[in-house]
């Protein structure tokens, strides 16, 4: 209930202020993040609608720092943060730090071609820049380094699926200053979801810089007079509140979609539901991976051939990117970060394929 509208919530509040003032706090900042606060969840209900709001906030309360248990794993490495220094130290004992800091600025371009079928000729070339995974407040040169790339590239829409922040809980501050660099040197419209490292607090101002964030929803994507439907879910991978029903509720039965999720975790649920394609990030690839590539952890209960790249299940086909950031410790090995471009096409399988590049 907000304050304007609870007596015995203003008498509480004013007695906290008094007790703020007597051990030197500002109480007129106290107020001001309040009803900033309050104020940012007013806009989430008349954006989300109260429920969706509602539960996504209770949740990201409820499950702070929760290392074990929630989710769809029930080991959360993300929000331990010891881990981070543990990792560190080891990796400086050992030599090895400086040179998985300098994998991360190691970004390459990877083209892809995704199937769409019954995808309209107009579409047919469409090309889709695919962020992911950018944690903007871990490693500021690294994102630099990528929207210098994204400047300089060519495409019709861009899409983002989700973990713009460093941590899982706390400030959204440095978050929202990073993205908004990224914002500035993007010029085609945009899409984004929202992942496990994600607040919801974060919407209104990530749509006030132009990022259309789909949460358990879909938008008709059109040129000329052909069209094929895009649809995203909220994070689908710790705070659960994805809703493949009510993303695919507007699209027609047999109108080419596309689906985009945090995780590849739902893959089979939007395989069902009759998406025929699907973008995700959130596994990294593994980050720290063994020579040949291969992943110690993907972090994601789904087949490790999701993991990263191209993949298909049933008549669906796939994407995982590894994704541009870092998370943890900012380091990374025989995992080198990506920014992808799709290239829609209405070809099959055998002529799907991807190629890198490194800048």
């Amino acid at each position: 209930m907000r304050l304007a509208h609870n007596p015995y919530g203003l008498c509480a509040f004013f007695c906290l202020l008094h007790g703020l003032t007597r051990i030197n706090t500002r109480p007129m900042d106290i107020l001001y993040t309040l009803l900033m606060k309050d104020d940012i969840e007013n806009k989430l209900h008349k954006r989300l609608g109260r429920v969706h709001a509602r539960q996504r906030l209770g949740i990201e309360s409820d499950k702070e720092r929760h290392i074990f248990g929630g989710g769809l794993n029930f080991f959360h490495p993300e929000n331990w943060y010891s881990l981070a220094a543990i990792l560190r130290y080891t990796l400086k004992l050992t030599g090895l730090y400086y040179l998985g800091q300098r994998n991360t600025r190691r970004l390459r371009v990877v083209h892809n071609s995704l199937c769409l079928p019954g995808l309209p000729g107009a579409f047919e070339g469409y090309t889709i820049l695919h962020l992911s995974d950018l944690h903007v407040d871990m490693n500021q040169q690294a994102m630099r380094h990528m929207t210098s790339m994204i400047s300089e590239m060519d495409y019709d829409l861009c899409v983002l699926t989700g973990d713009y922040r460093a941590r899982t809980f706390g400030a959204i501050d440095a978050t929202i200053a990073g993205m908004s660099q990224v914002a500035h040197v993007i010029d085609k419209p945009a899409f984004a979801v929202l992942g496990n490292h994600d607040s919801i607090l974060m919407v209104p101002e990530l749509e006030d810089m132009g990022f259309r964030l789909l949460l358990n929803e879909s938008v008709v994507l059109e040129r000329g007079e052909e069209q094929i439907y895009l649809a995203g879910v909220d994070d689908a991978h710790y705070f659960r509140v994805d809703n493949i029903q009510k993303a695919r509720s507007n699209i027609p039965e047999d109108a080419p979609s596309l689906l985009l999720s945090h995780t590849p975790e739902i893959y089979q649920q939007a395989a069902h539901a009759d998406f025929n394609a699907y973008l995700c990030g959130h596994t990294h690839g593994g980050q720290i991976c063994i020579p040949g590539g291969y992943p110690i952890t993907l972090d994601a209960k789904c087949p490790r051939y999701m993991g990263s790249g191209s993949w298909q299940y049933h008549t669906m086909h796939g994407y995982t990117s590894v994704g541009a950031g870092s998370s943890i410790v900012n380091v990374r090995f025989n995992c080198p970060p990506e920014i992808t471009l799709h290239r829609l096409t209405a070809g099959t399988k055998s002529q799907q394929g991807s190629s890198a590049q490194r800048r």
